[in-house]
């Protein structure tokens, strides 16, 4: 089995289509490359669609829940596997140590905590894996737009805007995650 990819997203049921449907298509594209989709294994919204489309179509969707949102019957009921975790930092190490890059797609504060969290760890040397912001119907401009002033503030190096990289679609988003070569990052800065 080839290494995973994760994917971050919403799990509110109220987005718009457009959101859902590309989340279907990374599911499917991930499935038909033969690479497992690790996800936080909700019922619904981003991670529900993404789910279905790997399934779908013979994929792989492993899901990594803690354990309160499993005695909530959170998970989505099509899941290949189901990772069960003693909380919410547990979850996200394990889908880091499960995949070989990440897909952050459109979501809350949830889904920004663990883009941006992931995009730390890669500055920190932490997770060797890439890290793509799939930007369907523009919704990261904002953020991205706000990395860019912390960069030209000099809140961070002109050189971490290479610890992630972004996507307009769902095809380019997987081809990024799958086909472009990891850059390790071992941590150098001197902190003075």
């Amino acid at each position: 089995m080839k290494q995973a990819v994760t994917i971050y997203g919403a799990s509110s049921p109220k987005i718009d289509p457009v959101y859902l449907d590309a989340a279907r298509e990374v599911g499917a594209l991930l499935a038909a490359a033969g690479v497992p989709l690790v996800c936080g294994g909700g019922r619904t919204g981003i991670m529900a669609a993404a789910i279905d489309g790997a399934v779908g179509v013979g994929g792989t969707a492993i899901g990594v829940l803690p354990r309160f949102m499993v005695e909530r019957s959170w998970q989505h009921p099509g899941l290949t596997r189901m990772e069960v975790t003693p909380d919410m930092h547990s979850r996200k190490e394990l889908m880091a140590t499960l995949s070989s890059a990440v897909i952050a797609m459109p979501g809350g504060v949830g889904t920004l905590e663990e883009l941006l969290e992931i995009i730390t760890w890669r500055q920190l040397g932490l997770y060797q894996g890439n890290v793509v912001i799939l930007n369907t119907a523009g919704y990261f401009d904002p953020l991205l737009a706000m990395l860019g002033r912390s960069i030209s503030q000099h809140f961070m190096n002109p050189d971490h805007a290479t610890l992630w990289m972004v996507a307009d679609t769902p095809r380019q988003a997987v081809s990024l995650a799958l086909d472009t070569p990891a850059v390790h990052r071992p941590f150098t800065q001197k902190i003075v």
